[in-house]
């Protein structure tokens, strides 16, 4: 394999002269309507990847798999998955996908078969979890636990709460809501103090999750849980668990009831179907819905090894994204799910992909001459739409929209008012939110006009179970990863968040002088 910048291809040169598309003209009346049949390729678990209104044509598409091609992608994605040491940066393997299936050989690493290691971890969840619920396993007056509280920040925050939320009113639905599931991640004192004002801490069982046992944010908070534990007389050994690695202080610790393991090869972003989302979300709804959750993940990754572009939706998704930012030159995506349920799918993807691709310099540390990873936020529809909609219909800059809609709620209960729905007229919104982007429209009133050409794709689903979510969720992995490959960087450490932490340790030493030290009085330190 060879690893190249982007703008060493061949391809990449030849696909920066290809003739752009008019989107205005391409999603107009007829065309449109073929653009939408034919621009379609299914995913896992009746989830469909549509790019109708990117803009794309058959021979843009074909520039894009010969780029694909020389780039590699489909070989660094076995190489990843069979074991290779894809995250040079840290000089480690990067085994996410091995924790919902085995795509490729048996991987070793420690000195165990790294897929029945994780397995291990499941199945310990899993009997942990079913002790928790019927009552083997409780506080100490022998009282059920009913709430699961996560203490994590960054990947082992946003993942899993993005995944409570979005499986929490499947879940009740059908009938698989076992527990409450609250979240404590920032540093704030109020971010603690609030959930456990709202929680009665003698039901509620604690997930400290770090993987060192170092991490500040988490080991302060908890250390605010344990406070407020001995409070209210309880023990903490009797309501903490820890997932962290086998080699941090935490995992041999009599401070827990039960400690679950991770390792170095899942970078925290990437964890939500590692212990780190198993153990809450287990706890949550049932260690079946996990199971069913890692399934769809595992149904979505075998499509991300098919070797063909067009038959491989996150590949061809990640590379429509390096065309918007490389050849369009569009410097951020908005992620817009029209379900309330992924209302923080959009924060989940944010740090997935802007930790992964803000690089700057490439696998090898050599600074590159070319744009990376784009900036990602977004909110779910409608209320988007009453929100930064505005900038981006009549912006000054173009913002590719990344769309997820569902044909069905997961209440299964709705109204209907003015002969519709509230789940037609959610489906109605983006619908018409794509074409309008696409096509715009003319006024002579140029406050009312829109120019269109705004791209944006789609994926549908029939609804938010736990199947279609971890599809989902290992399509935009799948994405990131592919896009990481293509501009030659090392998508699976995260060195830019480290600065911050080590000029905090000084502030908190008192070791400070200069710009530092003037702000640390500023703020009273």
């Amino acid at each position: 394999m060879n690893w190249n910048n982007l703008d060493t291809l061949t391809s990449f040169q030849e696909l920066t002269k290809t003739e752009q598309v008019d989107l205005v003209e391409a999603m107009t009346g007829e065309n449109g309507a073929a653009r939408v049949k034919n621009y379609s390729i299914p995913m896992a678990a009746g989830l469909v990847y549509n790019y109708a209104a990117k803009k794309v044509d058959d021979t843009v598409l074909a520039g894009l798999a010969k780029l694909a091609d020389e780039a590699q992608l489909a070989e660094k994605f076995e190489a990843l998955y069979n074991g290779e040491v894809v995250n040079t940066g840290e000089k480690r393997l990067v085994l996410h996908h091995m924790t919902r299936g085995q795509l490729g050989n048996a991987v070793e690493a420690d000195g165990v078969d790294k897929r029945a290691f994780y397995v291990e971890q499941q199945e310990k969840i899993a009997d942990f979890a079913k002790k928790v619920h019927a009552g083997e396993i409780t506080n100490a007056a022998g009282e059920k636990f009913t709430t699961v509280v996560q203490i994590g920040i960054g990947g082992s925050d946003l993942g899993p709460r993005a995944m409570y939320l979005a499986l929490e009113n499947w879940a009740k639905k059908n009938n698989t809501f076992k527990m409450e599931a609250k979240f404590i991640s920032n540093v704030d004192p109020d971010d603690a103090a609030a959930v456990l004002a709202s929680v009665d801490v003698a039901h509620s069982i604690f997930v400290l999750v770090s993987k060192s046992g170092t991490t500040l944010e988490t080991l302060t908070n908890e250390a605010f849980v344990k406070d407020a534990l001995k409070n209210a007389g309880l023990d903490a050994s009797k309501h903490m668990i820890a997932v962290t690695s086998e080699t941090s202080p935490l995992a041999k610790s009599d401070d827990y009831l039960a400690a679950f393991f991770m390792d170095d090869y899942i970078g925290g972003r990437f964890s939500s179907t590692s212990a780190v989302g198993g153990a809450v979300l287990s706890l949550a709804f049932g260690a079946d819905v996990f199971a069913q959750f890692l399934d769809g993940a595992a149904e979505e990754d075998k499509l991300a090894a098919n070797k063909e572009l067009l038959q491989n939706p996150a590949m061809l998704d990640a590379m429509i994204g390096v065309y918007e930012r490389n050849v369009l030159g569009y410097p951020s995506t908005a992620v817009l799910p029209y379900s309330q349920a992924l209302s923080r799918f959009p924060a989940h993807l944010q740090q997935l992909d802007m930790e992964s691709n803000g690089k700057s310099v490439n696998r090898f540390g050599e600074p590159v001459d070319y744009v990376t990873g784009p900036v990602i936020f977004g909110e779910p529809g409608t209320n988007g739409q009453h929100s930064f909609y505005q900038l981006l219909h009549q912006g000054t800059d173009i913002v590719p929209l990344q769309f997820v809609g569902f044909k069905n709620n997961q209440m299964g209960t709705d109204v209907v008012i003015k002969g519709s729905t509230s789940q037609q007229k959610l489906c109605a919104n983006v619908a018409a939110q794509i074409v309008a982007f696409a096509c715009g429209k003319a006024d002579e009133n140029r406050n009312k006009n829109f120019k269109g050409g705004r791209p944006s794709s789609i994926i549908i689903g029939e609804e938010v179970n736990p199947k279609s979510l971890g599809a989902l969720l290992a399509h935009f992995e799948n994405k990131v990863m592919f896009q990481g490959f293509v501009w030659n960087v090392n998508s699976f450490d995260q060195e830019g968040v480290q600065l911050g932490k080590v000029l905090a340790t000084r502030v908190l030493a008192h070791e400070t002088d200069g710009a530092l030290k003037a702000f640390s009085d500023l703020l009273n330190i």
